[in-house]
């Protein structure tokens, strides 16, 4: 098996797949994904680079946002990818479960697969969710969805079950709070958490910014 040969495949499949995504989930997305998830993965003991970088390529390869909600279709789009690469059932099962349980879905639930591979892609994910990059994202998707960028009216809604977390509508600033800022807390790895951190204090800052703009006094 040319492990580098499949990676380049999965490479070429992912931008045909995701030629016309929303710019939050496009291409580039997955590649800082895979590169964040390459950086964290050197300094973690007995991780499997080639689950890690097959993982970071096809997280994203069906993202139920843009399927009414349906988590099945991107481990079934991964499924039948891995398997035209005759890769053994024990990987793409793997693969399968992370491209499951990686994304942050709101409510308290329990993460029912875990391993160092998903621990190491779902921060590398995270990373891309905060910072300057985070900011971008985050109002790239609420312009996508036609939402107002804040309404000091509608509050942070932080005890959303996962379906109403799936169907919100509310203003894209209170994503901050039901989402971004609780992401360094739930970091899995050392350096996760300190590039977290550093992205963390810089969307801070950013909201401190905003706010002062907002109330004219900035």
């Amino acid at each position: 098996m040319n492990k580098q040969h499949i990676i380049l495949s999965t490479i070429n499949f992912v931008k045909e797949q995701l030629s016309n995504a929303e710019g939050g989930h496009d291409w580039f997305h997955i590649e800082r994904v895979w590169k964040n998830a390459k950086l964290i993965a050197a300094s973690e003991e007995n991780a499997d680079l080639f689950i890690i970088e097959l993982g970071a390529l096809l997280h994203d390869i069906a993202d139920s946002k843009f399927h009414d909600g349906d988590d099945t279709i991107g481990p079934q789009v991964a499924r039948k990818f891995l398997e035209e690469q005759n890769l053994s059932e024990d990987t793409i099962l793997h693969v399968e479960n992370i491209i499951k349980y990686i994304s942050f879905k709101g409510g308290h639930q329990e993460q029912k697969f875990k391993s160092k591979e998903l621990d190491i892609i779902q921060d590398a994910d995270r990373l891309d969710a905060l910072g300057a990059i985070g900011i971008a994202r985050t109002f790239n998707y609420g312009g996508f969805k036609n939402r107002t960028i804040h309404n000091p009216d509608i509050k942070p809604d932080l005890n959303m079950t996962v379906e109403q977390y799936k169907k919100s509508t509310a203003p894209t600033l209170n994503h901050f709070y039901e989402k971004l800022l609780l992401l360094k807390d739930r970091m899995n790895t050392s350096t996760g958490k300190q590039l977290a951190q550093e992205r963390h204090d810089y969307m801070e800052g950013f909201l401190n910014q905003f706010y002062a703009e907002w109330n004219g006094e900035a």
